[in-house]
Order: structure tokens, then sequence, then C-alpha cells
């Protein structure tokens, strides 16, 4: 390592708490963390730290927890006099006056080979669109969104059944494994950021979660690809005698569909179900109340024979 940088670093969920343990064991300085405000958590609604904070009060780190990075945490930042300042799932928009206030600048960790899928959900957005590959982008954050130029990146295969869990879980190790290199050549000089090329540039916006609900009459292969990116959250789902279920797991099957979008065509040794184009196997389900089950387990406990599953919940 060339020289140690002293480093605020902005991040909120379990993800981002990970990077923040490899920061934890260099021998960089942290100065301070910004994450979110503590919100309601669990069954019990019950106001509990985010994973960053819990993570920064156990190692005795300063934190702060602005609703919105406003002048006064501007001037907050600029009194730290930081070497950088570190972004990864803060959540919260970094005003423009921020972005300069650190010598070396704000970085942003990006999960995706920017330009591609600029935005809030690179990785469910990359598995939508069937990418064969994905990466994480090391990028000189500026006053557009996720258009600054990229200091470092790495690629990464994206796997047949990739889930976005797995994916993100994945990227978060490689980013942390890229981390001390990029941290060395900031503190030595020795990056040049690259501009990214605007012919290239696609979004990635925030996944609500009404886009979950499938719709039996895309192609099997489409469906799929949902049930993948929305699993671990929001989990895609269906209606099932006006019960909702959500869909974990699943495959796409190229037999032509005998039947019309929806309806179950086996549920004897798994459940296959008709699509606009193809059929799909659904391999992992689960009831309201209920724990996932394995297609086999859950036709022991329910009779699917002639059902159809609807995108329409009960009126």
């Amino acid at each position: 390592m060339s020289s140690a940088l002293n480093i605020v670093f902005a991040g909120t969920p379990a993800f981002a708490a990970s990077i923040l343990q490899t920061l934890l064991e260099d021998e960089h300085r942290i100065l301070c963390i910004y994450t979110q405000p503590d919100r309601p958590a669990g069954r019990g609604r019950k106001v509990c730290p985010g994973p960053v904070k819990a993570l920064a009060t156990e190692a005795g780190l300063v934190v702060r927890q602005p609703e919105h990075f406003d002048e006064t945490e501007c001037a907050h930042l600029a009194g730290l006099r930081a070497d950088v300042m570190l972004v990864f799932a803060y959540g919260l928009l970094l005003p423009v006056q921020a972005l300069d206030l650190p010598r070396l600048g704000c970085i942003n960790i990006h999960t995706s080979l920017l330009p591609r899928w600029r935005g809030a959900a690179p990785v469910q957005h990359a598995l939508l669109a069937g990418d064969q590959e994905t990466g994480i982008s090391f990028m000189r954050m500026v006053e557009a969104l996720d258009a600054g130029p990229v200091l470092h990146q790495k690629r990464c295969k994206i796997r047949t059944k990739e889930t976005a869990a797995s994916l993100r879980e994945r990227l978060v190790q490689l980013a942390g494994a890229e981390l001390a290199s990029v941290l060395d050549g900031l503190a030595s000089a020795k990056l040049s950021a690259e501009p990214q090329d605007s012919v290239d540039v696609s979004f990635a916006p925030k996944i609500h979660k009404n886009e979950a609900r499938i719709d039996w009459q895309e192609s099997a292969v489409r469906i799929e690809r949902k049930v993948r990116a929305f699993n671990d959250w929001p989990v895609a789902y269906s209606y099932l005698e006006e019960q909702r279920v959500r869909i974990w797991e699943a495959h796409p099957q190229a037999q032509k569909a005998d039947g019309l979008p929806g309806t179950v065509l086996e549920a004897r040794n798994g459940i296959e179900v008709a699509t606009g184009e193809g059929v799909l196997g659904i391999d992992r389900l689960q009831m309201p109340g209920g724990r996932p089950l394995s297609a086999q387990d859950f036709i022991n406990a329910h009779d699917l024979q002639g059902q159809c599953f609807s995108c329409k919940g009960p009126v």
C-alpha cells in the first residue's frame, strides 16, 4: 500500500456492511460512517439500526444518520478533511456540492459494468434482460446519475440459475476483493478515470413490488427470468384460488403449451404451467402464512388438478 487514506464510508444494507468490514480489516483510517436513519423492521415493526450502523457501532466508529444530506452535512463532511468518500448502497442522494469535498472525490461502487444499467437496480435488470455477464464498477461520482468516469471495473459471468440474491453476493465479494487495489491506486495517483461511452447507456430504475406479479401471457423464458431477478425481493407471485402464491424457483421448458396461459398442465411429478410461449416448471413456491415448499411437497399438500394460476387477486 502506498499510504493510508482518510475515508468516509456511506452505506446502509447488509451487503454494504460487507464492504465496511473489508475496510475495517485494512490499514486505512475511517473518519465517519454515513448511513440511513433507523427504520421499523420485522413483524413487530420495531425501530432497528441498519446493518452498516450495527457494524460501525460495534467497531466504535462515528455514525451520522441524516434524513437528507443537506448543507449541515456538507459542512461536516468538509470539516473531516477526508481523502475520499466511498459510497455503496447508501440510499440518499449526495448534493453536487458534496462531491468535491473529499480530496480525491466521492467514489461509488456500482454493481454493473457501466454505462450498462445505471440506476438503483442493476442486478435485477441484468437478470431480467438475460445478460450473460455483469460486473462491478468503481466510479467517480458526478451530478448526473451513475454517469461519472470509471476508475476500475471487474467482469463477472452470470450463471444459468443465478438469482438476484446469489449474484449480488458474488458481486459484493468481487468488490471487496478489488477494493484494496483501487484504494491503493487512488493513494498513489496511479488510477486514471475513463469517461463512459454515452452510446451504450442503459438504465435500471428502482423495482416496485407490483412488477413481481407474473403475467402468464409472457413467455416461460421471460417469467423464469423474473422469478430469478426478484429472488430475494420482492419475490415473483401469482394467485391460486384468490390466494397469493410466491414463486421462488422455476425453469422454462421448450415444449408447446397445450392450454391457456396459467393453466396447470402437470401436478403429479412436478408442477408445469402453460404460458404465452412454452411451459414453466415451478420448483419452489409458498402459500400465504406457510414456508417455501418444493414442487413435490406442495403437490402432496395441495390438489392442483384443474387449477389455473391468475395474475388477478381477490376483488
